[in-house]
């Protein structure tokens, strides 16, 4: 399984394989036919209570974890979630986000939930 997180605004290489937005609102100044887009999951990414929340706080970021992962465990995120474990177990992704933290964001919660078996 090969899973990757790249920014939004990072070259898009065809090494990216599939690419997968999960971010819940389009990158800004981000052209669609430019960004090369294969899935936008709005649903998989934070709630708009939960990201104004965590703020990218890093304090916040183990409770951050907790409730976001708690998040996905509804129906409809576990189903997109094994949707995207199977693309994964396919062929390569990348997980596109505009987050500026490479530290502390949504996409590093996501890589380790689809990468535990």
């Amino acid at each position: 399984m090969q899973i990757q997180i790249k920014r939004a605004y990072a070259e898009v290489l065809a090494s990216d394989g599939k690419r997968i937005l999960v971010d819940r609102l389009w990158p800004r100044g981000i052209k669609k036919q430019e960004a090369k887009i294969d899935l936008w999951p709005k649903e998989i990414s934070p709630s708009a209570e939960l990201r104004k929340w965590y703020a990218h706080d890093p304090q916040r970021w183990l409770e951050f974890q907790q409730r976001y992962t708690a998040e996905l465990s509804l129906n409809a995120q576990a189903k997109q979630l094994e949707e995207i474990r199977q693309l994964a177990q396919q062929e390569k992704v990348t997980l596109i986000t505009a987050t500026k933290s490479a530290d502390y964001n949504h996409a590093l919660v996501l890589k380790q939930l689809l990468e535990q078996e």
